[in-house]
């Protein structure tokens, strides 16, 4: 009898392991459930925290991947995936809760390729960034025809136009001179954004995050900055005005290595719309102002494209399941993607670590900075740079650095303490016996008053 019952429990446990995942929508709830049932399967490599709260007070959640969770190890690179920025636009959401039931699973089975990604990589995911339109979204459901129902956030504000604009300040520094990254945000930008996006805008200021992408749906097609194009066109001018950033080269092959992960957004031919390799500049496809993507390569560190995953906004349940097939390799190719081009570690001569440190390459236009540890990342493709670090106070440092295909090269900078230069001195004509000459008193213009005094007095001439 027992050993009846001990088959039995066998048989139940490998159809358990064989029994499919259940793709299926999640509201907020059972969001937030999935969000703790991943921490609760892995809670040394995993952590769940709240950026902030939507309009109608719902949380915006993260789940953090790492070896240490909450904690920026030295050199090692942060990453984020940002979901449902439109509310309507739910795939993402899907995907990213996917993902991470994906890469526990994987970790917890000894994948060896998801251990390295966890271990050397601080990755975090936002399923929902607009819960609230979400929620509206939801409400109608897949089979409804009002479009864009639930895209914008609780106030009707669309998101994805709501960061601080500063593609404007870049051009015009871009043209006359000035700096080229971390351009300042206005002192009343807080009052001019959502509480959702303030939310995103205090936490990028937050981490040095250095790769990112958000899951959005309308189309097939992964997207890279300037979403806003020099002369703002509208929708209907497509592809007539491509505006690319100083990384253009680096941008397009992040793009592409989603596409061609992808299952099917390479071919180009997707929704009725055409994209050579499956990638398009934004401002050429459409221009679009205070966007996030260009928010991120303005004002951080960060390199953030934007990924359009399905033609549909809100596929059937049905759907889920061939997405995640299409889309799996593509997400996890994309986080590698933040280990390539150089990184290390700024000091000081004391080998105390130099926080805002600029790094250069010369060439590109668009510089980064050292973070709170003093650590490093640049983006780059495979060649040969010349790399300047420089800091207040320090003399700046430049190195000529060949990077590779692979893993990223450590680059570290040690400045030195500037010298103050001490002001020359003034030599002293011969025969004066090294004694100051005072200083040649320059002629007072005279006052009014003066000038009157000085005026000779005019006689009337007398009648005759």
């Amino acid at each position: 009898m027992s050993n009846l019952f001990s088959v039995f429990l066998h048989l139940l446990l490998l159809f358990k392991l064989a029994a499919p995942v259940t793709f299926r929508h999640h509201r907020y709830d059972d969001l937030m459930r999935m969000l703790y049932k991943v921490h609760n399967e892995c809670p040394y490599i995993t952590r769940v925290y709240s950026i902030g709260r939507s309009v109608k007070g719902r949380h915006l959640y993260v789940l953090e991947f790492s070896d240490y969770p909450g904690i920026h190890e030295p050199l090692e690179p942060e990453v984020k995936y940002v979901g449902n920025m439109h509310g309507d636009e739910v795939l993402g959401r899907e995907l990213l809760l996917q993902l991470s039931e994906f890469l526990c699973e994987e970790f917890r089975n000894g994948n060896p390729r998801i251990i390295r990604l966890i271990e050397g990589t601080r990755i975090h995911i936002l399923p929902s960034m607009n819960p609230d339109g979400y929620e509206v979204a939801a409400d109608q459901g897949p089979d409804n025809s009002e479009y864009l129902v639930g895209r914008n956030n609780a106030n009707g504000v669309d998101l994805n136009r709501n960061f601080p604009d500063l593609n404007t300040y870049f051009y015009y520094n871009e043209k006359y001179g000035g700096p080229n990254h971390h351009l300042p945000l206005p002192d009343n930008w807080k009052s001019q954004v959502e509480p959702e996006t303030r939310a995103v805008i205090q936490w990028i200021r937050s981490i040095n995050f250095i790769l990112s992408a958000n899951l959005h749906g309308g189309a097939v097609v992964a997207n890279y900055p300037y979403d806003k194009s020099l002369e703002h066109r509208v929708r209907g001018f497509r592809r007539t005005a491509n505006t690319p950033t100083p990384d253009d080269k680096l941008f397009q092959k992040l793009a592409k290595v989603y596409s061609y992960a992808h299952g099917w957004m390479y071919q180009g031919w997707n929704c009725g719309d055409y994209f050579p390799d499956g990638i398009t500049n934004g401002a050429s496809w459409y221009s679009l102002s205070k966007g996030m993507q260009d928010f991120n390569y303005l004002h951080t560190n960060c390199f953030d494209i934007t990924l359009e995953l399905s033609c549909n906004k809100f596929p059937h349940q049905e759907e889920l399941h061939r997405e995640w097939l299409g889309n799996r390799e593509a997400l996890i190719q994309f986080l590698e993607e933040v280990h390539q081009g150089i990184k290390g570690m700024v000091f000081d001569e004391n080998c105390n670590n130099v926080v805002g440190a600029v790094i250069s390459i010369s060439g590109i236009n668009h510089d980064v900075t050292s973070g709170d540890r003093g650590d490093y990342f640049r983006l780059l493709l495979p060649g040969t740079y010349t790399v300047t670090a420089s800091a207040p106070g320090f003399d700046p440092e430049t190195v000529s650095v060949t990077v590779g295909p692979a893993e990223p090269k450590q680059v570290d900078f040690h400045l030195k303490t500037s010298i103050p230069q001490a002001a020359p001195t003034k030599r002293v004509p011969k025969g004066h016996g090294g004694r100051v000459l005072p200083k040649k008193v320059q002629p007072r213009a005279p006052g009014r008053k003066e000038v009157e005094k000085k005026q000779p007095r005019r006689i009337p001439a007398r009648n005759p």
